[in-house]
């Protein structure tokens, strides 16, 4: 394992071998636990950032019954309820402790950093993590699974065949993967994202859920499973192609078959804050509509006083300007420029891990 690590970490334009190599390309199961390990690794190291900036807003203001905030754990955002005073894990009917509304007076995101762990423990800094992995976990894995395998294909016949591919280059093939891969994660996750607010939203049993799951589909047709899933795609969709184009080609830009750990790091920090600026208007835009959605199941309203995506978009213009639809550009940076280098990076090494280990496993037979 050590020789792994020192390998990797030590590579730089010595070309080993080609990680695509069909002979020892890592399998769907190993893309899967190369994803698990970088999104275990994304929300250990983000999530402390968010429980600290949540903490240190808390402070400053009173988080109402029935509001709700947002809450990321480095892989995706989180709509987190209170009931009548009450934190409702995300997915989970139980109450839990209000982990954000805990008493302590922080001068800055350091002062709350020791001050946390001095009276707390240093596990409060991974408040209300758990819940959130149930859902986030299983989409990145189809997320990055789904484009490990689309991409790989049409590599396959971008070399072999005379395709529709065949003269595209890496970063529009990329772009192509990517989107694709972000639509059908979102799609499939969508359903789960929508019970789970529910059950924050009240106190329904796992029984409960289902009779509530039934009446929605009954009310409005299975469409209704989804009723979230435009301003999701509007968001995640082009984030994903430009994120994959522009680290792809940042990757091509190397001699060697494979870069290292440092240098993986760097494409996704580049490559998520340059998706990260372009994508800001869609992202203000769920973040309004989520808020919106967790605020409306709070206090019991009907689903249908929701506001439109394109409703949103003019009600921005119309009180802040085209700069409303900028707002947060800076912490939505600071957020997503760690997030994705340690994301893939972490998943760079378990590829470079898996392929090499295929490749071993092939000579000695």
């Amino acid at each position: 394992m050590r020789e792994h690590i020192f390998a990797y970490v030590t590579m730089a334009n010595t070309k080993l071998f080609d990680a695509d190599d069909q002979r020892y390309r890592i399998t769907p199961s190993q893309q899967m636990l190369c994803s698990c390990l970088g999104a275990l690794t994304t929300s250990t190291l983000v999530t402390p950032l968010d429980v600290v900036k949540i903490r240190l807003q808390a402070q400053h203001r009173t988080v109402a019954p029935n509001r709700c905030f947002i809450y990321c754990n480095g892989l995706m955002d989180h709509c987190i309820i209170c009931v009548n005073g009450q934190s409702k894990a995300l997915n989970s009917p139980i109450s839990k402790e209000q982990w954000y509304r805990r008493p302590g007076q922080f001068t800055g995101t350091l002062d709350a950093f020791v001050k946390i762990i001095k009276t707390e423990g240093v596990f409060s800094l991974w408040s209300g993590l758990s819940p959130t992995l149930v859902l986030a976990l299983p989409a990145t894995v189809v997320y990055f699974t789904t484009y490990e395998q689309l991409r790989c294909f049409m590599k396959d016949r971008r070399e072999v065949e005379n395709s529709l591919f065949y003269h595209k280059p890496v970063w529009l093939t990329s772009l192509l993967a990517g989107a694709t891969a972000r639509t059908w994660a979102v799609t499939v996750v969508s359903p789960l994202e929508l019970i789970r607010t529910k059950m924050q939203s009240r106190k329904l049993s796992y029984r409960e859920i289902g009779v509530a799951v039934r009446d929605l589909v009954k009310n409005r047709g299975l469409q209704g499973l989804w009723q979230g899933l435009p301003p999701s795609l509007m968001r995640d969709v082009p984030f994903s192609a430009l994120y994959w184009a522009s680290y792809e080609t940042y990757k091509k830009s190397f001699t060697s078959s494979e870069i290292t750990m440092f240098q993986s790091f760097i494409g996704g920090a580049f490559s998520g804050m340059l998706a990260a600026v372009v994508t800001l208007p869609f992202d203000v835009v769920k973040t309004l509509r989520q808020l919106e959605f967790g605020d409306s199941l709070g206090s019991g309203e009907s689903l249908r006083k929701a506001s439109t995506t394109k409703q949103l978009f003019q009600r921005i213009y119309r009180q802040q300007g085209i700069g409303g639809l900028f707002v947060g550009l800076v912490p939505r940076v600071a957020k997503i420029a760690p997030a994705c280098a340690i994301m893939i990076s972490s998943y760079e090494y378990g590829k470079y891990y898996f392929t090499l280990r295929n490749k071993q496993m092939l000579e000695e037979t």
